[in-house]
């Protein structure tokens, strides 16, 4: 029953477009117009999908795009689901399984996240090496449940989960740009109260870089489901206590706007990267 559901949601993105894409991109908050550069394009609101739930938050089109991005097919999801709407993780993590199901090989996961590092600011891009997915260690993990081998094994690796060579080709764009960007520990809370200064001093003692309340439950379906990561976040607003401001929405929301377009210079050249590395 559950495999139905996912492909009858395949099946209808499917039949509304022609492209087959290998390579796949979420986009956080305030990232929209990121899918604005793409041509030959589908567009498919989310309640229009087979079992894909509406999304409830502000920033979020809430779209599926079928296209190119400089004549390389691409999905792009326009937002995604988050635990604090009230859905499960399975829900949270069903267009990854979906995408698994329509053949992408790889997903690009882009959000906003706040800084912990004191040495990021907003407006910055962080690569991510790694997460800690503190829901997913205390018991909201979306692969719990009986397992589905033909997605992938009982207990999935998750020592290399954010792709090396693909960040190692994110970081040579970068470079040649004249972009910054750092290269750190995501952690992903449920989220959706932002944290406290002490939680924060918290979390960069345990080791993360940047916190935000998304990506690793996708980036853990993905590992199962055999494809690999790439992950970006976006740097939206300084870490609560190291400025004297606080943390809102429309502060994530702005920041987007700087990041749009330092994202866009370097995905542009990444997914043409990743599609000639799958060529090989």
């Amino acid at each position: 029953m559950v495999k139905k559901v996912f492909q009858e949601a395949a099946d209808y993105i499917s039949s509304r477009s022609s492209i087959s894409p290998r390579i796949s991109m979420v986009l956080g908050s305030g990232l929209n117009p990121l899918a604005e550069r793409m041509e030959q394009t589908a567009v498919i609101p989310f309640t229009d999908i087979p079992h894909f739930p509406p999304t409830t938050v502000e920033g979020h089109a809430g779209r599926v795009v079928i296209g190119t991005l400089d004549g390389v097919p691409l999905l792009v999801m326009q937002g995604r689901y988050h635990f604090y709407e009230g859905y499960t993780m399975k829900q949270v993590t069903l267009p990854i399984r979906v995408m698994k199901t329509l053949g992408i090989e790889v997903v690009i996961l882009t959000n906003a996240a706040g800084a912990i590092n004191l040495d990021y600011r907003p407006g910055d891009m962080m690569l991510i090496s790694d997460h800690i997915y503190l829901p997913g260690l205390t018991g909201n993990n979306p692969l719990m449940g009986p397992n589905d081998d033909e997605f992938g094994p009982r207990f999935p690796d998750m020592s290399h989960a954010y792709d090396p060579c693909f960040r190692e080709i994110a970081r040579k764009i970068a470079q040649e740009e004249g972009l910054p960007l750092h290269e750190g520990v995501y952690i992903s809370l449920a989220g959706p109260s932002f944290e406290t200064p002490a939680e924060v001093r918290f979390l960069r003692t345990i080791g993360a870089d940047a916190v935000g309340m998304s990506t690793a439950p996708e980036t853990v379906v993905a590992v199962h489901s055999g494809m690999r990561v790439v992950g970006i976040s976006g740097i939206s607003n300084a870490a609560p206590g190291a400025l004297p401001s606080r943390t809102t929405h429309e502060e994530v929301l702005a920041a987007g706007k700087v990041l749009v377009p330092r994202m866009i210079a370097i995905l542009r050249r990444l997914v043409p990267a990743i599609a000639e590395e799958l060529e090989q």
